[in-house]
């Protein structure tokens, strides 16, 4: 690489210490020119090693090679990928060996000094750039240490294994306790003939319900009940099916026109009205709006198909390379706590993702027997207690359930080989995950205008197809990074109209000259309070939120596009539940102690997740040596590190979020829908 001629000597001397030693540091130096390998031998009671290879200085470039006893021995810059696996390194590398790999039980370890820096993510050399006259470097010489020490035995294996499952049956078992617990509960005031037996639905049935829990001079009580009255006459059992008649039928299907009987005016004066009641939003066919949530789970099942049978095939293929090259460059582990187990490099990577799937399923068993619950309480009910509490439907549930399942098969997978190619795989259904939260939470109290299932699927396609595009253009295309701020803020500015007019506000060509006339008549005509203060209050907030991160996209332009975006999700589903929460208590209404508990775990499991998510142990952004630098030793068991304890802790704290919205208002089922505001 010189770019003039050199004069060199050659001296040839008997090397001492040939060979390494189990536990025992071993210091030397190589350069260009003189690169250096060792023996090592297996010991008896030893089936695999971990080489740690250290040095003080991040450069000369150096590549880490283990190769079988063969002649020759690829020792040099331009043949040392050749044979065996190997790493590329700045200060720190670590290669696991297993005794399986090597008939004989002994392999060389070979370290070369590579003449230029930049595969390393160093400056690219001058004879690159055309300066010859510039003094070459002739003293690349860099100091090492290495030591090999025995790997975890297999009963480490096994009882990783067992902490993982017996952790996450852990939470079944509590399930079970909390279910058993609740129905003697229910069971013992049936006997005393206050309640029906199936209230474990979450639905309560009372011989002389609870006519209101709202205090009269509270903010909602400005308008009297008659303001409702549409609400109700909708209830009344002429114009209702039968209890428990959810049997298929034609009537029924999900279709494109509204099944509302009330002409079009009459909807908008109902959902306009300064003060909105639960009832004014819950007026559609129960069983017509309850299908239509369904279609959020069936429409996931189809895309987790689709979206994660090429995802494993990729990763599979990239294993494979890997393991044929034995190139390391190419996957970004904690090569320090890096665990294969067949075919796999780093398995404690994978198995930490058992509890995303195992508290998924548990999540949908719990929602399933709410549902069933239910069934039987609406089969059970008088048809007039139908007015009565939050309306139950599930299909958003269940489709939460199953975004978290894939959650974790898409982190494991993802984890197989984590590189700068199949990051977005790890991050996809957290953004469904954050958005199914949010439309759930406004589903919860707008049953009849919330979003179709077809519609949030498209803008989750949206947001990914966004990701894409930020990993590829966004680490030096300013134009990119200026339209996707341009779509955040208008995006913003749309759904805050949506929600303000609760969708009476018409998106088409003559939006702009409504807008400004609304601005015209409410801001400087005669400077009116909002029409809905709290909805305003709520949208100010968002928006300078939203704006915010527009701005620093804009200033900062993050390297890791895909998790800014999650941050986005992340931090509207935490402002919106904290809205929510904080109005639910405004309007005297109650958390129940389960709802509380929830919400008291989720706050403090997130907090201990987000402390080992920010302990980076690798970075795909940077070199593959740069990122090793960052590996860290295992914190649990002697096999998981501070990344997989994130896996554990994140799959819990989104179980307990979901157990949030799954009893956050079931304090509400003996109050009348005409007495519970919407906000």
């Amino acid at each position: 690489m010189a770019p003039f001629n050199i004069a060199y000597e050659l001296l040839v001397t008997r090397l001492k210490n040939f060979q390494l030693e189990t536990n025992r540091a071993f210091n030397f130096t190589a350069s260009p020119s003189q690169p250096q390998y060792f023996l090592y031998k297996f010991p008896q009671d030893v089936d695999s090693v971990i080489i740690n290879v250290v040095s003080d200085a991040a450069y000369p470039c150096s590549v880490v090679s283990v190769q079988d006893i063969v002649c020759p021995v690829y020792d040099l810059d331009h043949n040392v990928e050749f044979n065996g696996v190997y790493q590329s390194m700045t200060k720190q590398a670590a290669i696991t060996v297993q005794r399986k790999d090597f008939p004989g039980e002994q392999f060389f370890v070979v370290f070369v000094i590579k003449p230029e820096d930049y595969a390393c993510g160093g400056s690219v050399p001058s004879s690159i750039h055309g300066n010859a006259n510039r003094t070459w470097n002739l003293q690349r010489t860099k100091s090492l240490q290495v030591t090999i020490v025995p790997s975890i035995k297999k009963s480490v294996y096994v009882q990783a294994m067992f902490f993982s499952f017996l952790g996450f049956l852990s939470f079944y078992l509590g399930s079970v306790v909390v279910a058993f617990v609740h129905y003697i509960r229910v069971q013992r005031k049936a006997s005393a003939g206050r309640l029906s037996p199936e209230h474990g639905s979450g639905i309560m049935t009372s011989s002389h319900p609870i006519s209101a829990s709202t205090p009269e001079g509270s903010s909602y009580g400005a308008i009297d009940e008659s303001s409702s009255s549409g609400g109700r006459q909708m209830s009344s059992p002429e114009h209702r099916p039968p209890a428990g008649s959810d049997t298929d039928s034609s009537v029924e299907e999900e279709s494109d026109f509204d099944t509302m009987p009330e002409i079009e005016s009459d909807k908008n004066i109902i959902r306009t009205k300064v003060f909105l009641y639960l009832s004014d939003l819950s007026r559609k066919d129960r069983r017509i709006v309850s299908k239509k949530y369904k279609i959020y789970f069936w429409n996931i099942i189809t895309i987790a198909v689709f979206y994660a049978l090429p995802v494993i095939q990729l990763v599979i293929t990239y294993q494979t390379v890997v393991n044929v090259t034995g190139n390391q460059d190419i996957c970004y582990y904690n090569f320090l706590c890096a665990h294969p187990l067949g075919v796999l490099s780093a398995f404690n990577n994978i198995l930490s993702n058992v509890g995303h799937m195992m508290l998924g399923f548990l999540f949908l068993l719990i929602v399933l027997r709410r549902d069933i619950l239910h069934r039987r309480a609406m089969e059970m009910k008088d048809i007039y207690t139908l007015d009565y509490g939050i309306p139950k439907h599930f299909g958003l549930f269940y489709a939460m359930g199953i975004a978290l399942m894939m959650e974790g098969v898409l982190s494991a997978c993802y984890h197989v080989c984590p590189n700068y190619s199949n990051f977005q795989f790890d991050t996809s259904f957290m953004y469904m995950i954050a958005g199914l939260c949010m439309l759930k939470l406004y589903q919860t109290r707008h049953p009849d205008i919330n979003a179709s299932a077809y519609s949030a699927y498209a803008s989750f396609a949206v947001v990914i197809c966004l990701a894409v595009l930020g990993v590829v253009f966004g680490k030096n295309d300013m134009w990119f990074w200026v339209v996707f701020s341009i779509i955040h803020v208008l995006a913003s500015l749309a759904l805050s109209t949506q929600i303000y007019y609760m969708g009476r506000f018409k998106m088409d060509l003559g939006i702009f000259r409504r807008a400004v006339m609304v601005l015209y008549t409410d801001c400087i005509q005669q400077c009116s309070r909002p029409m809905y203060m709290d909805r305003m209050v709520l949208l100010i907030v968002g928006n300078l939120v939203n704006w915010s991160f527009a701005i620093f996209g804009l200033v900062y332009r993050p390297r890791d596009f895909a998790s800014y975006i999650l941050g986005i999700f992340i931090c509207n589903l935490l402002l919106y539940l904290a809205f929510y929460i904080i109005m639910k208590l405004r309007s005297s209404e109650k958390l129940l102690p389960i709802p509380m508990f929830c919400i008291v775990a989720t706050a403090v499991v997130w907090a201990a997740a987000l402390y080992f998510f920010f302990q980076t142990l690798s970075s795909w952004e940077e070199t593959p040596a740069e990122s090793r630098e960052k590996n860290r030793p295992c914190i649990l068991l002697g096999f998981f590190d501070d990344h997989d304890v994130w896996h554990f802790l994140s799959a819990a704290a989104l179980f307990f979020s979901f157990l949030v919205l799954l009893t956050l208002d079931d304090d509400l089922d003996t109050v009348r829908r005409d007495k519970i505001p919407v906000f």
